[in-house]
């Protein structure tokens, strides 16, 4: 199906999405639990990364990450090794990943360790692993969290409260596009911490539409006032373009290496865009990210209405 790029007016309500693409409690990135044999080589001194107190030390630590442990929700008992939980809060803030990117950027691409802790947190009603069709050919293993894991995260807290946590799927049809978020995520991630930056929390356009709703409606018959809407954007850090105000499929948080909070909004476009919500979106300072086997065609249709962007490629 296609997507096109979602931007807000008044009359949409928060939980509709056109057919087309679509706050501060600093939260560090989570470091992916050592995924294969618990050392971290970045760790070992050089001539004594093998001596027995290494070994030692190194075997302890193997230990401790491999041993579940209990978190206490009403009557339930969970058990969890950390790499499991990584993966529910991971899972939690994206509300739908890929199986594979999950192996990918989780697990360090070690998919054996990544499928037994899958199989362990469904075991638990934690998570819900499926595999949806994308197309007449195509499939996707996606997983997301249950009402369940849902409360652990929250019960245990083991997010920062403001720190959106979702679970289940909200319009199957458009999970490729959801799914593909985290790996755009990390793309950018990437890009900050080699700029020497460091990420602090990350925000889905589920909840950048709330607040921006939310704002809007207590204007009442001010709400469209061109001026009066363009306080309540920059507000939330956005822009009215073309009378209304684009809203990114995802924003990061980052600290700059002088620690000051910065962030980037970010759009995964596709071929199906409309090229007038291509140009909002850009005109509106998003960095666009493309797949692809869709970068001929988004290229084309930039070069084509003059639009000052580049797309980075996932």
């Amino acid at each position: 199906m296609s997507r096109n790029a979602f931007s807000y007016d008044p009359q949409d309500t928060l939980d509709t999405r056109e057919t087309s693409a679509r706050g501060s409690v600093r939260q560090h990135r989570s470091t992916p639990p050592n995924t294969q044999d618990g050392r971290n080589p970045a760790s070992k001194a050089p001539g004594r990364a093998d001596s027995p107190e290494a070994r030692e030390q190194h075997s302890t630590r193997d230990e401790r990450s491999a041993s579940p442990r209990a978190y206490y929700v009403h009557d339930r008992v969970y058990l969890l090794r950390d790499s499991e939980m990584h993966s529910v809060k991971e899972i939690g803030k994206f509300r739908v990943i890929a199986v594979k990117d999950l192996a990918k950027y989780a697990y360090g691409g070690d998919l054996e360790r990544m499928q037994k802790d899958i199989r362990g947190l469904a075991r638990q009603s934690l998570v819900t692993d499926k595999t949806i069709g994308i197309s007449h050919k195509k499939t996707l293993r996606v997983v997301t969290l249950t009402k369940a894991g849902h409360r652990l995260l929250k019960n245990t807290n083991q997010v920062p409260d403001d720190q959106p946590i979702y679970h289940g799927l909200v319009k199957p049809r458009e999970v490729k596009h959801d799914a593909d978020l985290y790996r755009l995520y990390q793309k950018e991630v990437a890009r900050i911490e080699r700029a020497g930056g460091r990420p602090v929390r990350v925000l889905l356009d589920y909840e950048l539409k709330r607040n921006l709703n939310h704002d809007l409606a207590l204007l009442g018959p001010e709400r469209d006032d061109p001026d009066r809407k363009s306080e309540v954007a920059e507000k939330h850090h956005l822009h009215v373009v073309n009378g209304k105000i684009p809203v990114p499929d995802l924003r990061v948080e980052y600290e700059n290496p002088d620690l000051k909070l910065r962030h980037v909004d970010l759009e995964l476009a596709t071929r199906d865009y409309r090229p007038q919500a291509m140009a909002d979106k850009a005109a509106a300072g998003f960095s666009l990210y493309g797949r692809s086997e869709d970068a001929s065609r988004l290229r084309r249709v930039l070069d084509e209405r003059e639009i000052t962007a580049r797309i980075l490629m996932l």
